[in-house]
């Protein structure tokens, strides 16, 4: 999928285009990616981030709604190397990473409300293919996520086959 920045999808799409709220941090190597959303819905429990992060990524974008808990890390340097040799574009948490020296080396897309050393207990709870929340904008599986410099856009699949 070719890039396009957030500005020119704004103008483009104006208010058919989802922003994300601004405050998520941007912790890999890559600030600019895109690809068709995958979601999980989870809280305090990275199992199925993991899991589908050990899964061909194919250029998508798994988005993890975390409920925002700041109390533990959902991604550290393991779970995000998994990605990269995986072919993940990038990982949007609403929540917490580790490892963030490390992180900042791989060839990633990552943004995240934070960082803590703490990690995650590992319950097998989470779920899948949801439509889920980031702060400002509703999500939903196959949605197209664009992330730079100046924020987070998604567009319908529709609305990003029109892209050119």
């Amino acid at each position: 999928m070719t890039f396009v920045s957030t500005c020119d999808l704004l103008d483009r799409f104006k208010d058919d285009a989802r922003v994300v709220l601004p405050g998520l941090r941007d912790f890999g190597a890559v600030t600019r990616f895109s690809g068709p959303v995958v979601t999980v819905k989870c809280f305090e429990d990275n199992s199925r981030v993991k899991e589908l992060l050990a899964t061909p990524g194919e250029g998508r974008v798994l988005v993890v709604d975390g409920g925002g808990s700041l109390r533990c890390a959902l991604m550290g340097d393991m779970i995000a190397g998994s990605a990269v040799r995986n072919g993940w574009a990038g990982v949007v948490i609403w929540g917490c990473v580790r490892d963030v020296a490390e992180l900042a080396t791989l060839p990633l897309g990552i943004r995240a409300a934070a960082a803590t050393p703490r990690p995650s207990v590992r319950r097998d709870q989470g779920l899948t293919g949801l439509s889920i929340a980031l702060p400002g904008a509703a999500v939903e599986p196959g949605d197209v996520l664009f992330a730079d410099e100046d924020g987070i856009v998604l567009l319908t699949g529709e609305q990003a086959a029109g892209l050119k």
